[in-house]
């Protein structure tokens, strides 16, 4: 005679597991991802929530939620940009983020974006401009604008992590909606954070950037070297 079944154990069996029980992650389930995805949200949430500082010589250092700079993948690798004057015409400034290539070595733990500042300049004057790139163990070093003619640049736009100099700005304007910016060609996206002058004078200009494009850039007398040091 064949015995009943046991009812008290339906719904324990592997296949119907207790209401109420954990299930268990998935055995390919790694703390490492959810970590870095941990990382990239908490990058994200500082743009939302770090604040627009001035700082010495009037240098603005900006944030905001959503702001773009260049719009091509960067390196992720930064150079340093010097040079003993700016002067520009048509000043604007205002925060963002600059993204890396999907999969770059040089991502570490940002998630590929970096927290820039991008300053834009309709019209640009450098003397003695430096620019080089540690590349480990050697610099590549970039030297113009030395002599009797300046570097010059058209629609300049720089993507900065660090900027310093002893500035001075003509008819400045600070807080504006970056979209509504009219000094340059170049508008952030609505509601973040910017500033904008007529023109901008920087003695002992020092960047570490991420990114430069330019309408036009000419460099007279232009040296490309490698170097032990940098600029």
């Amino acid at each position: 005679m064949a015995s009943s079944p046991d009812l008290s154990s339906t719904g324990n069996t592997p296949e119907n597991p207790e209401s109420g029980s954990p299930s268990e992650a998935p055995s390919g389930t790694t703390a490492p991802a959810a970590g870095r995805r941990g990382r990239v949200r908490a990058r994200r949430a500082a743009v939302m929530a770090v604040p627009a500082t001035l700082v010495a010589a009037g240098l603005a250092v900006l944030t905001a939620q959503g702001a773009l700079g260049v719009q091509f993948s960067i390196s992720g690798m930064p150079f340093t940009v010097a040079a003993s004057h700016l002067d520009g015409t048509g000043f604007e400034q205002f925060g963002g983020l600059d993204n890396m290539a999907d999969g770059s070595p040089n991502a570490g733990d940002t998630g590929g974006q970096v927290l820039i500042v991008t300053s834009a300049i309709k019209k640009a004057t450098l003397t003695k401009l430096c620019q080089s790139v540690d590349l480990g163990g050697t610099n590549l070093l970039i030297t113009a604008g030395g002599g009797d003619t300046k570097v010059s640049a058209s629609d300049l736009t720089t993507d900065s992590t660090e900027m310093s100099g002893d500035a001075s700005f003509n008819h400045i304007e600070i807080g504006n909606d970056a979209s509504t910016l009219t000094e340059a060609n170049a508008k952030g996206p609505i509601g973040v954070f910017s500033q904008q002058a007529d023109s901008v004078h920087i003695d002992n200009l020092r960047q570490t950037n991420y990114a430069t494009t330019a309408g036009v850039f000419k460099l007279p007398g232009l040296k490309l070297r490698f170097s032990d040091s940098g600029c």
